[in-house]
């Protein structure tokens, strides 16, 4: 089984905050994160896709394909917008990076099938900064 990554970027401002906890307990729990007027990251994400080479092409997928997919399914929607108050699929969600990547999972998955003729989406690594990120594996 082969292994193909794709790294995408994109701007995202969000906050933290739990709405039924007070200011006080939302400030010790997230920290600068729960700041009332946002904060910004230049978030990373990587799609690993599995599967065997096609006979024809010797691809696992094409990755200019792939570049496309996730542009439109994924970053157009977030690049540049508040993830709490601009991302219809963050709605209601606490906007981490977790549900986050939980989210971005579930819209490209099956897009993902559609492209990939023995696989499919193995993997997303969503950095949030260069020291902070989060593994999904879609379970």
């Amino acid at each position: 089984m082969i292994h193909v990554c794709r790294k995408e970027h994109f701007n995202a401002a969000h906050k933290l905050w739990n709405p039924n906890w007070s200011e006080e307990k939302n400030k010790e729990v997230f920290g600068p994160c729960a700041n009332v007027n946002w904060h910004g990251h230049n978030f990373e994400l990587i799609v690993t896709v599995k599967g065997r080479p096609d006979p024809e092409t010797g691809f696992v997928v094409d990755l200019k394909q792939l570049s496309i997919l996730i542009r439109r399914e994924v970053i157009d929607k977030v690049d540049h917008k508040n993830l709490n108050v601009d991302v219809d699929f963050m709605a209601g969600k606490m906007a981490s990076c977790e549900n986050l990547v939980m989210e971005f999972w579930r819209i490209l998955a099956p897009e993902v099938d559609k492209i990939v003729t023995s696989g499919g989406l193995y993997k997303l690594t969503l950095y949030e900064t260069p020291r902070n990120f989060v593994e999904y594996f879609g379970e």
